[in-house]
């Protein structure tokens, strides 16, 4: 999906995600996020459409997020990651997300 066919912009990120699909798989790198979603950096990708449950660890707001999401699509090759569309964000998980890429353009009120 190009940029411009995003409804959220996506920042550059410095997290980890946990994510349960048909394995489980830890401390992955977390190339970018939005409201809408994340990409994630990885060698082992669930199908399209799979379902998956994560755990998104922000170390610098010190705050952890549960959430589930719908892979919607994957790069087997180079760059080798998967982008995940969040499935069910809450008012609160909405918020740590917005401060979050707040800090990182340096727009914090």
């Amino acid at each position: 999906m190009t940029d411009s066919r995003r409804r959220d912009p996506r920042i550059d990120a410095d997290i980890l995600v946990d994510f349960t699909g048909q394995d489980v798989l830890l401390f992955h790198h977390v190339e970018n996020i939005s409201l809408g979603g994340i990409c994630i950096h990885g060698t082992t990708h669930e199908s399209v459409g799979s379902e998956v449950s994560l755990n998104i660890t922000f170390p610098r707001l010190e705050a952890s997020l549960d959430v589930r999401g719908v892979v919607a699509w994957v790069n087997k090759e180079a760059p080798l990651d998967m982008g995940i569309r969040f499935t069910d964000l809450s008012a609160s998980d909405k918020d740590v997300i917005r401060r979050y890429i707040a800090g990182r353009t340096g727009d914090e009120g």
